[in-house]
């Protein structure tokens, strides 16, 4: 399977997962901010919906080196030495996430003024997205 089929799924897959988290957050504030229920659950979920994005993205490839999409897809990130990244590498290659037309604007960015592989953000953070390495699992 090529690389780009699989962070494309590893995309979905966080998504997923992430929106998991994202609900019961906004539904938490909802009731915490506004027990008087003035507004609906749904106007939290602009303002979770970032915050919750870019932790979830930059805690996971920060300390395990992979999303829970891209640990499914056996694909992890690192930087340009092949070691985890760092917490400021994490959060530039992954600011776009926090909304889905920065993440179109950021790999049509990195199609047009950079590689062919990675988004402008990638290739920024001096990180990119490879195969995980099969020969820790080999005992």
């Amino acid at each position: 399977m090529k690389m780009i089929t699989k962070r494309v799924i590893a995309y979905i897959l966080d998504f997923l997962v992430a929106s998991a988290i994202m609900w019961p957050v906004s539904y938490f504030f909802y009731f915490f901010v506004n027990p008087v229920s003035k507004y609906q659950v749904y106007h939290y979920f602009p303002f979770t919906a970032p915050v919750i994005i870019l932790l979830y993205f930059v805690l996971l490839e920060k300390i395990r080196g992979a999303t829970v999409g891209k640990l499914l897809m056996f694909i992890e990130v690192q930087n340009e030495n092949a070691e985890r990244i760092s917490y400021k590498e994490a959060i530039i290659r992954n600011i776009s996430k926090i909304g889905w037309v920065l993440i179109l604007i950021d790999y049509i960015l990195g199609l047009l003024y950079g590689s062919k592989d990675d988004r402008l953000l990638g290739q920024l953070s001096h990180t990119k997205v490879v195969e995980e390495d099969k020969s820790k699992f080999d005992n």
